[in-house]
């Protein structure tokens, strides 16, 4: 491993180490990026599934990190390779694709998940656990998602901005082998350096990141914007609330817990959180023209308002404008 770091966020408090077991990352963008580089520099047995020319860089010389949470650190994994029956089975996996994505991944990755294989989805959207649990049909698949702002430039490092990087893990009603399932995960990746956060109502939770991603992923790819421009913009934080009401109607028609004061503190979250020269992936999806998760925010959210019956003309006007894009 090469680089600085700082120790405090590499300690563990009150946990073991799990130093036997086999922890592979699937999408090595932003986010997984930054969590295998986490884990990597921590665990002796982490292995990254890539492909393409991000594979072979990894593998000759590791991945980099950026960061303003943890440091700036370059580490190797145990293993990098595109066929995941190289690994053999994982006692853990981390996948962190588009959304788009995942139903290939789980078949690309059959191979090394067995019956007692953790997996988590650290992904957009409100259903990815649901559906790898479909797509694999076995192992045991945790609801998760992630706060942080993170990229990958095109050398492949991974640049997260802001002091905070948090991942949130459950299941709704999980049995004993589920829970204890929840509690090594929550240690891996605190003892990794990164905050975990167990959720008793994870999908309120999920929800709640989803509501913010329908707003502000759609806003920045938009208006072609970053947190700043957004904020300094009247009319432009008027359309952030906007969205946010429409997502929070939504949620709220289906039954998810979300408080009343949920669009107050999400406007918060954009005000005084978040960096000023942050922006979304959508953006940068859309800016590179790349495959993008558009449908996961507006389409979707459109889709299951339609459902119910519901009217929402703000995220429909920007879906359309996007869609032409």
């Amino acid at each position: 491993m090469l680089g600085d770091k700082k120790e405090s966020r590499t300690k563990k408090e009150n946990n073991t180490f799990i130093t036997d077991k086999k922890i592979c990352v699937v999408g090595l963008g932003g986010v997984g990026g930054f969590l295998g580089g986490a884990l990597a520099r921590v665990y002796p047995h982490v292995m990254f599934y890539a492909r393409g020319t991000r594979k072979e860089v990894l593998f000759q010389k590791g991945i980099s990190v950026e960061s303003e949470y943890m440091g700036n650190f370059t580490v190797k994994p145990e293993k990098v390779s595109d066929k995941a029956e190289e690994f053999g089975v994982m006692d853990y996996i981390i996948i962190s694709v588009k959304n788009y994505s995942l139903e290939q991944v789980c078949s690309q990755i059959a191979p090394i998940v067995g019956e007692r294989t953790v997996i988590i989805p650290i992904m957009n959207g409100t259903n990815p656990g649901e559906r790898a649990r479909k797509y694999l049909g076995k192992g045991i698949v945790l609801d998760a998602l992630i706060y942080i702002v993170s990229g990958s430039n095109e050398d492949f490092t991974i640049i997260q901005k802001g002091d905070y990087a948090s991942v949130h893990i459950g299941l709704k009603a999980p049995d004993k082998e589920e829970q204890k399932a929840i509690e090594e995960m929550y240690e891996i990746i605190q003892g990794a350096g990164v905050e975990c956060v167990v959720d008793e109502d994870i999908q309120a939770v999920i929800w709640k990141k989803y509501i913010l991603n329908c707003a502000y992923n759609v806003l920045t790819a938009y208006y072609r914007a970053t947190t700043g421009e957004l904020r300094k913009d009247p009319k432009k934080v008027e359309e952030f609330k906007d969205l946010l009401a429409e997502a929070c109607l939504v949620g709220r028609t289906k039954g998810v817990s979300i408080p009343d004061n949920m669009e107050e503190e999400q406007l918060k979250h954009l005000l005084y959180i978040q960096t000023e020269d942050a922006t979304s992936s959508l953006r940068r999806d859309m800016d590179s023209g790349k495959p993008n998760e558009l449908d996961t925010f507006s389409g979707y959210l459109l889709e299951e308002g339609k459902k119910y019956g519901l009217s929402l003309p703000v995220t429909e006007r920007f879906y359309t404008e996007l869609k032409k894009r």
